[in-house]
């Protein structure tokens, strides 16, 4: 003989409300709440390439007011806040993150600008610690063979000496001959707006040179990477070309700072760029041939692991952050 069971809701509320009554009184163990650990992000992350390997790594962000008036000085506060909205940013603060690329040619370890250093040009107190980071990225600061700078901002040249001494002791060099002799003039440190960052580039960058191979514009760096020029945030602002194997990337330094203002709106002044018109200029150049040549790049304050594609969008490009693609 076969039984059905039929449940009945009305029964099975009823039930469940008296369990609950009956449970109201008896005691419950309490469960102590897990302290907050706070705010945490991906520090690393590792892509082939080719036959290279690349690695981005974190050096921190900062938090501070903006996007305006460091973004779209030359904008109204309405097209700009307009254009935070759009993108879900909030129209008072922003954040400003510092990424460093290492790539690994198999033959070299290149390491594309030092971070902010911890030497307290700039206090920042969750930057400045490249030398620590790349342990993590089981690299030692001994084993970086050369140091490609992309410009002589603090940020990006603080970490090239640490506690008096090289941070990279077996590296050499490569920098803009241009970026060279404009920053290392000694009479620049007593100019009112240049003279901090200008003392730093006595302190960090001039010990370098007898070890530095000075470049222009499409020179070879190490093999499978070439200087571009993309002058205008600095004078002799460089990016580079890293190409293996027929696989392509761009490291772009300061093009751009930030993912939306600068890429949406290539034409809206920066604050840090010191012509604006020629960043401005090099600004569509580099990027309209990222986003026509269909290739990743890595930008030092794009949001983290800071790579992703260019897609062209109304009057500038919209930033697609990189998904699974680089890892098949």
């Amino acid at each position: 003989m076969t039984v059905t069971s039929k449940l009945d809701r009305r029964a099975l509320l009823k039930g469940t409300a008296l369990t609950g009554a009956a449970a109201i009184g008896a005691p419950v163990a309490s469960l102590a709440a897990a302290p907050k650990q706070g705010v945490s992000r991906p520090t690393l992350y590792r892509f082939g390439l080719g036959d290279f390997e690349v690695t981005t790594i974190l050096d921190g962000a900062i938090q501070l007011d903006g996007p305006q008036p460091i973004f779209g000085a030359n904008a109204s506060a309405e097209d700009v806040a307009a254009l935070a909205a759009e993108n879900f940013l909030p129209v008072g603060r922003m954040e400003i993150t510092f990424t460093v690329t290492v790539v690994n040619t198999g033959d070299q370890v290149v390491l594309f600008d030092t971070g902010n250093g911890g030497n307290g040009f700039v206090p920042r107190p969750t930057a400045g610690q490249l030398r620590e980071l790349l342990a993590g990225a089981g690299i030692a600061p001994e084993q970086v063979d050369l140091v490609a700078m992309t410009h002589f901002h603090r940020d990006h040249m603080g970490g090239l000496m640490e506690d008096g001494s090289a941070a990279f002791p077996n590296a050499s060099y490569v920098m803009a001959a241009n970026e060279y002799d404009f920053w290392s003039n000694p009479d620049l440190v007593s100019h009112e707006q240049l003279g901090k960052g200008a003392a730093v580039v006595q302190s960090n960058v001039v010990p370098h040179a007898p070890k530095t191979r000075f470049i222009k514009d499409g020179d070879s760096v190490a093999s499978g990477i070439t200087a571009v020029a993309s002058n205008g945030h600095t004078p002799g602002h460089t990016s580079y070309h890293v190409e293996s194997a027929g696989k392509r990337l761009l490291v772009l330094g300061d093009v751009c700072n930030h993912y939306v203002m600068s890429l949406q709106r290539p034409d809206w002044h920066v604050v840090f760029d010191m012509d604006k018109e020629m960043a401005v200029a090099a600004r569509k150049a580099v990027l309209g041939m990222i986003a026509a040549d269909r290739i990743p790049f890595i930008g030092y304050h794009m949001p983290p692991p800071a790579v992703g594609y260019l897609e062209p969008k109304a009057k500038g490009f919209r930033f697609v952050p990189v998904g699974y693609q680089l890892n098949l």
